[in-house]
């Protein structure tokens, strides 16, 4: 396939940085619409896609492996962190091919594989311990005691994002100026997430009892992706490149 010669290709990337004047912003504005929409579609392919590959590997070597591995629990230890990196490493690459014309893609990929999987990781490792406090106090766990347990579940959720904001800032640095606020913005999106996902939770008893799983299932998958894709779109369109002399310090 003949590549169009106007888009600059990754191993251009850098010299095109170090030519832009300073304040030019790394999604020129006319090709934002075409960006946004690029990066968000790419961004709900990756989350569907790598769901589904490794759901599907799951499923594959839990019925491949004999029963007798899974007495010992670091068996399911290990097939969970595989699929999760299978996840995270789809998910990234999807971004980084919306990305592609802007910064080297594998950076960027390497940068979300290892952020969400980090960030995840701390978010489930909190909310495990506190369900675990919430679960010891068995009966005496009052209807304000679980209200205060879920929002702070939902806080430490919500937090966990700057591990992923922060692998990205590592690479939005080399070619950015002024993009420290990318750190928190993995948690402005898990955020919002967490409010449209409380809003469903609410309605949920308005949806016919028959069907009521499978729409909010879907709901919340459709709700995390779009949010995963807009919100990092937006962000990504505000950034402005290095001018040439940053772009010379930040490689010594």
């Amino acid at each position: 396939m003949q590549s169009d010669s106007n888009s600059p290709s990754p191993s251009n990337i850098a010299s095109t940085n170090s030519n832009s004047s300073p304040g030019r912003l790394l999604i020129p504005r006319s090709q934002r619409r075409k960006f946004f929409l690029q990066f968000t579609l790419m961004t709900i392919l990756g989350w569907v896609v790598g769901g589904i590959i490794s759901i599907a590997l799951e499923r594959i070597l839990l019925q491949s492996l004999p029963p007798e591995v899974f007495v010992q629990p670091t068996w399911g230890i290990w097939i969970r962190l595989l699929t999760s990196v299978v996840f995270a490493v789809v998910f990234g690459a999807d971004q980084a091919l919306a990305l592609r014309h802007y910064l080297l893609p594998w950076l960027w990929m390497l940068a979300t594989s290892a952020g969400w999987l980090i960030a995840t990781s701390v978010a489930t490792a909190w909310i495990g311990y506190i369900s675990s406090i919430a679960a010891s106090l068995n009966e005496a766990l009052s209807p304000e005691l679980g209200i205060i347990f879920g929002f702070l579940s939902t806080i430490l959720y919500i937090v966990s994002g700057i591990w992923l904001g922060l692998f990205q800032w590592l690479v939005l640095q080399r070619y950015t100026a002024g993009a420290w606020w990318w750190i928190f913005l993995p948690s402005l999106s898990f955020f919002f997430i967490s409010i449209l996902i409380w809003l469903l939770s609410v309605v949920q008893y308005l949806i016919p009892e028959v069907i009521r799983t499978a729409i909010l299932y879907w709901s919340q998958q459709g709700v995390t992706a779009i949010i995963l894709g807009v919100i990092p779109a937006i962000g990504l369109c505000t950034l402005k490149r290095k001018s040439h002399r940053q772009t010379e310090v930040s490689g010594m």
